[in-house]
């Protein structure tokens, strides 16, 4: 009778834990409802911040909406949207632009920040990814002064057409190019695709923004001149 009675006591234990699983599979395998446990526990997973891969790279662009980001108070500004995972720039008269809204939390130096940007409509810059330097900011600039014009404004008071990064390329609409600056106590880099096209020692330089309304993205904005403009992928991470 003893050993009648453990068995017993072992079959119902068992018996039990098993009714306090079978729900929650049995619900996932025939669609009826879910034990809360079960939902409660699969929204925490959900909610979980994937805050950098695996080289440190933190998104600052979901592809789904303006979150961390706001029109930029452009006095003529364009329609600021996000379609298709990007974010579109409207032709503004003159400028349009997306700003950071969460400045506190970010780097002054030391850092990288990429994103893809296309020219969609219009003949001047389509990216002007204007960033913090230290205690400055300054802007890079795709396509300006009439659709060719790269370079960083601004150098010791002079702006991207006139200074040591001034350069002219051709840019195609509707294609997309790769953007990445790196910022450096000593040091100010921009890439295109994976051209370098500034390398810039700024130690003892001036390092400010172009006078007038673009002054308005600082201290993290992009914007557009009179141009239809399409961004995504915008993301940053710390540098050593």
């Amino acid at each position: 009778m003893k050993t009648l009675r453990i068995f017993i006591h072992g079959f119902l234990s068992l018996f039990v834990a098993f009714m306090a699983v079978a729900p929650c599979s049995a619900a996932e395998s025939t669609n009826a409802p879910a034990c809360k446990t079960c939902v409660d526990a699969k929204k925490t997973d959900a909610a979980k911040p994937d805050a950098t891969d695996a080289d440190g790279w933190k998104s600052l662009f979901d592809g789904k909406s303006l979150k961390g980001w706001k029109p930029t108070n452009f006095i003529g500004k364009g329609k600021v949207e996000v379609k298709d995972g990007c974010i579109l720039l409207g032709k503004g008269n003159d400028l349009t632009g997306v700003s950071f809204v969460e400045t506190n939390s970010l780097p002054r130096t030391d850092y990288e920040i990429e994103l893809e940007g296309k020219r969609v409509g219009g003949y001047d810059f389509f990216c002007g990814l204007t960033f913090p330097v230290g205690k400055a900011c300054c802007t890079f600039i795709l396509g300006g002064w009439g659709g060719s014009v790269v370079g960083i404004s601004s150098i010791d008071g002079m702006d991207a057409s006139e200074n040591e990064t001034s350069k002219s390329m051709e840019f195609v609409k509707d294609r997309w190019y790769a953007i990445r600056v790196r910022v450096t106590a000593e040091k100010l880099e921009c890439w295109i695709d994976k051209e370098q096209v500034a390398d810039v020692t700024i130690t003892g330089k001036r390092i400010g923004m172009r006078f007038g309304e673009i002054e308005e993205s600082a201290p993290l904005g992009i914007a557009s001149y009179n141009t239809t403009s399409a961004l995504r992928n915008i993301r940053m991470r710390r540098v050593e």
